[in-house]
């Protein structure tokens, strides 16, 4: 995903701490999502506040199962096929009454993202990654670059990639705003849905205003996380699917070969 003002001379290649945390976040988000969706089949509706359920009103709600406007609930059924067993209402699928597996992976999926992102920022500031590969430069800061860029974007006239971090001024923003803002808004309001966070750390309730207004929250930086990706896989395609893979990988031989012209 390079830009059209690069220099293939200067790249350099990613290192492998960066690619590393590359790969695991990519593979946690991808479960994320899996999990994520498969929670919002059983109750695809959303709320503002600290209290929200089928009974109480609904800031909006997405069409995306049969759980949508159901009209209220089947027969009341037993969990257990045995006496005495606790009874609950039947959801329109019956694998929606079964949900455990979705939270599980979900929950062990994000910490997974979390350890990573955290050692990923660390490595970030102190090797100074962020401060040569991400922020803008004083060159790229003017409106005739943002303009050229936008133009460039929307025509997916994406050059084709090289093998290092050599990135544009639109590239690099959208960068910062994934990595300082999204994934810590999404995870944060993600912990702050978990009672036994929230019973440790009850500010986080009063920074997303309830538990309910964290959930939305939480759906709402997803979706933007989810829009992202497919941005960038489409990028990716563009600017040299091959090419922009092995040098996000260890194919040293191809770091090696390769002219600075053809990377």
């Amino acid at each position: 995903m390079q830009t059209h003002n690069r220099s293939t001379a200067t790249q350099q290649p990613h290192k492998t701490w960066v690619k590393i945390s590359h790969w695991i976040i990519t593979a946690s988000f991808l479960l994320l999502t899996i999990s994520g969706f498969e929670m919002l089949m059983v109750h695809p509706r959303f709320y503002w506040g600290e209290v929200g359920n089928d009974l109480t009103p609904a800031i909006f709600e997405l069409p995306v199962s049969r759980n949508y406007k159901h009209g209220g609930w089947n027969t009341s059924m037993a969990f257990y096929n045995k006496a005495n067993s606790p009874v609950s209402a039947s959801r329109t699928y019956e694998i929606f009454n079964q949900n455990g597996w979705g939270r599980s992976l979900h929950f062990l999926a994000a910490w997974f993202m979390v350890i990573t992102g955290i050692t990923y920022l660390l490595g970030g500031f102190f090797t100074g990654h962020f401060r040569r590969n991400l922020l803008p430069g004083p060159t790229q800061l003017t409106g005739t670059t943002l303009r050229e860029e936008i133009a460039h974007h929307i025509r997916l006239d994406i050059p084709k990639g090289g093998r290092g971090p050599d990135y544009g001024l639109l590239q690099k923003s959208t960068y910062l705003v994934v990595i300082f803002f999204l994934l810590p808004l999404a995870a944060l309001s993600g912990l702050t849905m978990s009672p036994a966070i929230t019973a440790s750390y009850p500010f986080l309730l009063k920074i997303f205003f309830g538990a309910q207004s964290a959930r939305t929250i939480h759906f709402l930086a997803s979706i933007a996380l989810v829009l992202f990706l497919f941005v960038h896989v489409l990028m990716v395609i563009r600017s040299g699917f091959g090419k922009q893979i092995r040098s996000m990988t260890w194919n040293k031989k191809y770091e090696k070969e390769l002219p600075d012209h053809e990377a």
